[in-house]
């Protein structure tokens, strides 16, 4: 049986079964989020530490990057979609 750890550094993340869940990260105080793109492709391989999205809270843009290697899957976020902190975004799939 797979553990369930989470990592903070990219919001809520949850290891299950050879996937992640990617969420929108935990930023201070702000509420909501406004979703700007994808910077990698359903289906691309991503590094841990590489940017795969950006979004904008209170006129800052932040990226958000990939705590683990793998390859994104189930992208739901779309442009200009107003998100709230943990709230998923996809998945990484790791090998």
């Amino acid at each position: 049986m797979v553990s369930s750890p989470r990592w903070s550094n990219a919001g809520r993340m949850e290891l299950r079964r050879n996937a992640m869940d990617l969420a929108i990260p935990e930023l201070g105080e702000v509420q909501q989020v406004t979703f700007l793109r994808w910077l990698k492709g359903e289906g691309e391989a991503v590094e841990a530490g590489e940017a795969v999205a950006e979004v904008e809270a209170d006129k800052a843009v932040f990226v958000i990057e990939a705590p683990v290697s793998g390859a994104l899957h189930g992208l739901c976020a779309r442009e200009g979609q107003r998100l709230s902190p943990g709230q998923k975004i996809g998945e990484i799939r790791v090998a």
